[in-house]
């Protein structure tokens, strides 16, 4: 019978825990090890290291986060320093960026509390002022009242006139801008639709998103809109922010204006992303336009709202996706009916079928297969007469694609504007 002298889980814990905490620590950990604590440096090696950390159901960056949030809450600061340190300076692929604690740190002020957190920020910021030059990672004074949400972004109105509101996210890289992104949402929505799209752009773009006027916080002057109204706010709005070129992600109401605003300012224009929208409709469909704008003024949007889902979102969707499409109904409902109407003008009227040659940037066209309110044919024919456009088909999206499909939705968002 043979007997191996390895102790393997001893071994395998080792190996974790080099790989965690680096060798520099470990050994000088082991190194101190005497006749009264080696059994626990044994012990912990075993089944900290091992069994939990050899653990292959979460990679060592997920683990490192639990650490992170459990000392917190626990106010172990000596173990808390220990894996705060071991973060920063670990692996590639298993380290976390001063920018990840602090969102660690943030949550545990909610779960773990705020006086515990704050010990944490004040231990984080310790280290940090010990090993950001070896990191690349500079503290630089920063104003808590201009500090903004990264999820929602620094939000603002037009000094002009209607005001337009807004929200602008910073690249989350803490780098310049790869561009400036601009997402336009549909009629009876608000800039909110673009939330999880815009975060990820975020990551390394700045990215704009704005309320139409007679949406969201937006003015709502009382009148009939045109596209060419819609579109000079638009460059309104992008020449105050100073954005440059601007790669212009519409959806609907938004496509039309994206395609407007290339047309009449083309310089604002980097590249255009145009999803379930269209250059014109037939006159049949312009007078169902002139119908719910009569409808609207003499008994309020309730009255169309439930039709207005119908086109929105599919059959499927909304038996499966109830709560996501009530929350779209609440934000149409309570758009105010003057901008409502005013906008329905533009949008019903909308012409720019004989001038879509004279657009001369990258183009993306995105169809939804199951939209009723601008078919596949209508995205076709945008795809066509842009020069060099490329369309892609959604499948299993209607009108609001981005709302209904947002993964694929994104990916060809991302895909494109990184290939710009």
């Amino acid at each position: 019978m043979s007997f191996d002298p390895i102790d393997h889980d001893f071994e395998r814990g080792l190996q974790n825990r080099r790989s965690v905490l680096g060798d520099e620590w470990v050994d000088r950990s082991l190194n101190k090890a005497t006749s009264f604590n080696a059994d626990f440096q044994n012990l912990i090696t075993r089944f900290a290291w091992n069994e939990i950390w050899g653990r292959p159901g979460l990679d060592h960056k997920t683990r490192r986060a639990i650490v992170l949030s459990i000392t917190i809450a626990l106010g172990r600061w000596e173990e808390f320093e220990l894996h705060v340190r071991a973060a920063l300076l670990g692996e590639e692929g298993s380290r976390l960026s001063p920018d990840e604690i602090k969102e660690i740190l943030m949550q545990s002020a909610i779960y773990a509390g705020v006086p515990a957190a704050n010990t944490a920020f004040t231990h984080t910021l310790a280290i940090l002022r010990e090993v950001g030059e070896q990191i690349g990672y500079v503290l630089e004074p920063a104003a808590p009242a201009a500090v903004a949400h990264s999820g929602v972004g620094r939000e603002g109105r037009t000094h002009s006139s209607p005001a337009l509101h807004y929200s602008v996210r910073e690249p989350g890289n803490g780098k310049a801008p790869r561009h400036t992104v601009v997402l336009s949402h549909a009629l009876g929505c608000d800039l909110t639709m673009w939330d999880s799209l815009a975060n990820g752009l975020a990551a390394d773009c700045r990215v704009i998103a704005y309320d139409h006027r007679g949406h969201g916080s937006s003015d709502a002057p009382d009148a009939a809109y045109t596209m060419a109204d819609l579109a000079d706010d638009a460059a309104r709005l992008l020449r105050e922010l100073d954005t440059g070129p601007v790669v212009w992600v519409g959806l609907s109401m938004g496509g039309m204006v994206g395609q407007e605003l290339a047309l009449r300012h083309p310089s604002l224009v980097r590249a255009l992303v145009l999803a379930n929208t269209t250059s014109g409709y037939p006159e049949g469909a312009r007078v169902v336009w002139e119908q719910r704008i009569t409808t609207v003024q003499s008994q309020g949007i309730e009255a169309i709202a439930d039709a207005v889902m119908g086109r929105y979102f599919h059959d499927a969707f909304r038996a499966a996706k109830a709560a996501t499409v009530a929350r779209f109904r609440r934000r149409l409902v309570s758009t105010d009916a003057v901008g409502y109407v005013g906008c329905c003008n533009a949008v019903g009227k909308v012409d720019t079928t004989a001038r879509l040659g004279q657009i001369g940037v990258p183009t993306l066209v995105i169809a939804g297969e199951l939209d009723q309110g601008t078919p596949v044919a209508m995205a076709q024919a945008l795809a066509e007469a842009i020069p060099g456009a490329t369309l892609e088909v959604l499948g299993g999206a209607s009108h609001l694609s981005a709302a209904e499909q947002p993964a694929a939705f994104a990916q060809l968002v991302v895909g494109f504007v990184a290939g710009l």
